[in-house]
């Protein structure tokens, strides 16, 4: 194919046009995520500032002194540094806005909210997960969770980050009770197979063993239950279902996930 030159007088405004063009297009990339994806979740506004120290993996400090924590994520960085080093690499010196369903500071004088760059508009968290930088935490409004998973499993796809390494190491196997307790006290998503569903006072207990003392379970304890039942979710039903449950591991016999949100529990269909 021959190209013909183009008249020297019309070539520096068309490379100023293809220039101004690229670069909307790659703004609109960079936001469509953030965009798209949580158009059902929106949280009112929380305000705005500039970042000026990074506190730790989901935690940073603006100017004006208010620390921001990134609601809905858990950093999956291999060690401290490298989750600074990944949110810094983000976020430092950059102007953001801040939306959430929330304005009251956690326990820890910490402002919990979604995070936005400004003028882009994209959504810091959705970036980190996108990047395999972080995991879902689904303590946020289903709609703004089911959009956090959608980048999560974005970053699943493409072996970025954490997930670039064999996808057990991250999704731990419900049938490998040991390593599953390596990581206690630590978040982690564990899959498999409920073998049965028990209910023993106040909390139900999703079993993936025989032996309710050795093997992994997940417990859902009454107060939870309502939850359940508005999302459509009978807990008898998970029997046979396959699920992946994420949270934190504690050792209460056998390893253990408490589950105190509907969202910590997907459902993967049976065998």
């Amino acid at each position: 194919m021959r190209f013909e030159p183009i008249p020297s007088r019309s070539r520096p405004r068309r490379a100023q046009r293809s220039v101004r063009c690229l670069a909307a297009w790659l703004c609109l990339i960079g936001a469509a995520p953030a965009q798209s994806a949580f158009a059902a979740c929106d949280p009112p506004p929380l305000g705005e500032g500039r970042v000026a120290e990074i506190v730790d993996g989901r935690s940073f400090r603006l100017t004006d002194g208010r620390e921001v924590r990134l609601a809905g994520i858990e950093p999956a960085g291999a060690s401290k540094t490298a989750r600074i080093e990944a949110l810094s690499a983000i976020v430092t010196g950059q102007d953001v806005s801040l939306r959430g369903g929330d304005e009251a500071p956690d326990r820890y004088g910490r402002q919990t909210a979604f995070v936005f760059l400004a003028p882009s508009q994209r959504l810091v968290q959705a970036q980190l997960l996108s990047e395999g930088e972080a995991l879902v935490l689904p303590d946020v409004e289903k709609d703004c969770a089911a959009a956090l998973m959608a980048a999560e499993a974005e970053a699943r796809t493409a072996k970025r980050g954490t997930w670039s390494v064999n996808v057990n190491d991250v999704i731990k196997n419900a049938e490998s009770p040991d390593d599953i307790l390596a990581r206690l006290g630590r978040f982690t998503i564990v899959e498999g197979k409920v073998l049965s569903v028990r209910q023993s006072g106040a909390t139900i207990y999703l079993n993936f063993g025989r032996s309710w003392r050795q093997e992994f379970a997940v417990t859902v304890s009454r107060r939870v239950w309502p939850a359940f039942a508005a999302a459509g979710i009978v807990l008898k039903s998970l029997e046979n279902q396959r699920i992946r449950v994420r949270g934190w591991i504690e050792e209460r016999h056998g390893p253990r996930i408490d589950v105190v949100r509907v969202g910590q529990i997907e459902v993967l269909g049976g065998d």
